[in-house]
């Protein structure tokens, strides 16, 4: 059950980043606030819902919250009119229900929340624009691009009330709570440390690509938003996007945001992160794609506690280490050395943990009860903030001293910039 350490891998840049201002409003936005908690709800005093982006996971997501009594999917946004067209027909909506301009939805009066499942270069713009615009928000994982548009986002929500839930939907799956209230709860002994695998590639792209018109069916410019304008080809949207650093950060940020946040939250640290990142990488030499293939990551924690990040098979996986045991946890599988732990109870005093069985219906509670989400925004920033270091370092080919109460780098000018991403106008985050 101990995880190895990987074979280091050669470097090459690839991260196009500047330092670009983060200031100004958020432009193009509505600022409607509904006159009560909810809007005005459905006649079935249901949740009335929105849903922003239909692909592979927002159709899932749709499907998931028309499954949910409370919920009511009231209309649906997406910028592939194919996409728009199936998610209304999977709600049983009329066509003026639809729209390829997110903007639309949050004006709504009679929407209460917005569930986001775009492409990730999209999820803090458009939630920060539905928290101001008085929307509760469930956002996909990895919720944010950047480092600083995480900490901009988490303080609008507190600062607007705004219930919020990020997908990170492992926090409401009974291995993994079972494996950090065991951890937390101190039945290995002192924690030393935790080892972490996340999934490969899992699409390739040719080593040549050659710039085509958009299909008539895409709002392309839309779909760019306030990525830098480029050429369309196919790989660079629908699922492949997350391949290209414009849009997301590879499998680190995709399935990282899933087995770190696990990691995390084991180790107690969901309002914190590591002050120290090292590692290595293999980038593609060629094609369109310019994410890590692999990597071998090390995060040294203020309590000397070190997180071993690497890639590996599956769904991916964590394994925490203490004194007196291990505990392995997928998505497939809890294991324990020894394997009586399985079979221990806490006591009364002991720490509980946030309990969680279903991550949907979880947010639909918290929007009527107004009270925390199994993991708001300030975790979903923490969580992706450590995957975005992880980048960075492999990017700058350097290890990297982190601050996580202030959350700069310490004496580093040049990884400091990239916390930064200059947006494409109009779009600009609220500071």
């Amino acid at each position: 059950m101990m995880i190895p350490r990987q074979t280091a891998y050669t470097r090459r840049d690839f991260l196009r980043t500047s330092a670009g201002a983060a200031a100004g409003l958020l432009t193009g936005f509505p600022m409607i606030v509904p006159s009560s908690v909810f809007g005005r709800t459905a006649p079935s005093n249901r949740i009335a819902l929105g849903i922003i982006g239909v692909g592979g996971m927002g159709m899932g997501n749709l499907r998931g919250f028309s499954h949910q009594p409370a919920a009511q999917i009231v209309m649906v946004c997406d910028v592939d009119r194919r996409h728009l067209q199936a998610g209304l027909s999977e709600a049983g909506l009329k066509p003026d229900c639809g729209t390829v301009d997110f903007r639309e939805v949050l004006a709504r009066e009679d929407i209460d929340a917005v569930v986001v499942s775009t492409p990730d270069h999209w999820h803090v713009p458009i939630s920060l624009a539905a928290v101001q615009a008085g929307k509760d928000v469930y956002c996909e994982k990895p919720l944010t691009q950047t480092i600083h548009e995480g900490r901009v986002l988490s303080d609008a929500v507190q600062r607007y009330g705004r219930v919020f839930q990020t997908g990170s939907h492992q926090r409401s799956d009974e291995y993994f709570h079972r494996a950090c209230q065991l951890v937390r709860n101190g039945c290995l002994g002192v924690l030393k440390n935790i080892y972490v695998e996340i999934p490969p590639n899992n699409r390739q792209a040719p080593s040549e690509w050659t710039p085509e018109p958009a299909p008539p069916d895409l709002e392309y410019d839309m779909w760019l938003g306030p990525a830098p304008w480029a050429p369309y080809t196919p790989q660079r949207c629908h699922y492949t996007f997350r391949f290209i650093s414009d849009y997301s950060g590879g499998q680190l940020t995709n399935w990282g945001s899933h087995q770190i946040d696990i990691a995390q939250w084991g180790h107690g640290t969901d309002f914190s992160g590591p002050v120290r990142v090292e590692g290595t990488g293999q980038f593609p030499k060629e094609g369109l794609f310019d994410t890590p293939l692999f990597y071998d990551l090390v995060f040294t924690y203020a309590d000397g506690l070190q997180m071993f990040c690497r890639t590996g098979a599956g769904t991916g996986s964590v394994v925490f280490e203490g004194e007196e045991g291990r505990i392995y946890v997928s998505r497939e599988r809890l294991l324990t050395e020894p394997k009586t732990l399985l079979k221990s109870s806490v006591p009364p005093e002991a720490i509980r943990l946030y309990y969680s069985r279903d991550h949907r219906r979880n947010f639909l509670d918290c929007v009527r009860s107004r009270k925390k989400t199994a993991a708001p925004a300030e975790i979903g920033h923490r969580t992706a903030t450590i995957c975005h270091l992880g980048n960075l370092a492999l990017v700058l080919g350097r290890p990297l001293q982190w601050d996580p109460e202030k959350e700069e780098f310490v004496g580093d000018e040049q990884a400091n910039r990239m916390r930064f991403r200059a947006m494409r106008r109009p779009w600009n985050l609220t500071p």
